[in-house]
C-alpha cells in the first residue's frame, strides 16, 4: 500500500545517527543524504526518509500519528528500543513488550524531532 513514508526533522544529523541506529538493529544500511540535505532508507518494499521541513519551521511529530516498523522477534524490538534511547530517541506508553489479548509485541519511541514511532513484532 505505501511507496514511502517522509518525516520532518529540525536535526538531520541528529535524526540520521538516530535512524540509523534503529533501522541498523532491524537489518537496514545506514540512510544515504542527497543534495536538498535529505536521508533515505531504502528497502526491497518502500523507502523511509527524513527531510528538513519545507517551509522552513521547526519540525513537529503528527499528534495521533505512529510510524510502525516491522520486528522480526521480540528482542529485535527490545534492541530497536534500546538503540533509540541510546541515540537520542525517548521512550513512551508502557515499556516495551506483549500487550495483553493484542498478540503483538511492541516498542514506542519518539526520534529526535519527536515523531512518534514504534516496532512490532507479531506473536505466534
Amino acid at each position: 500500500m505505501y511507496s514511502h513514508i517522509m518525516v520532518g526533522a529540525t536535526d538531520i544529523s541528529a535524526s540520521k545517527t538516530f535512524y540509523d541506529a534503529v533501522l541498523g538493529t532491524l537489518g537496514h544500511p545506514e540512510g544515504n543524504m542527497d543534495d536538498k540535505g535529505r536521508c533515505f532508507w531504502f528497502t526491497p518494499t518502500g523507502i523511509f526518509s527524513i527531510t528538513p521541513p519545507v517551509n522552513g519551521e521547526p519540525a513537529t511529530g503528527a499528534n495521533g500519528g505512529t510510524i510502525g516498523f516491522a520486528a522480526a522477534s521480540p528482542a529485535e524490538a527490545d534492541a530497536w528500543h534500546a538503540a533509540g534511547l541510546a541515540n537520542g530517541g525517548t521512550t513512551l506508553e508502557d515499556p516495551p513488550g506483549e500487550r495483553p489479548g493484542s498478540g503483538l509485541y511492541l516498542a514506542y519511541l519518539r526520534d529526535p524531532s519527536g515523531n512518534k514511532i514504534c516496532a512490532l513484532h507479531r506473536l505466534g
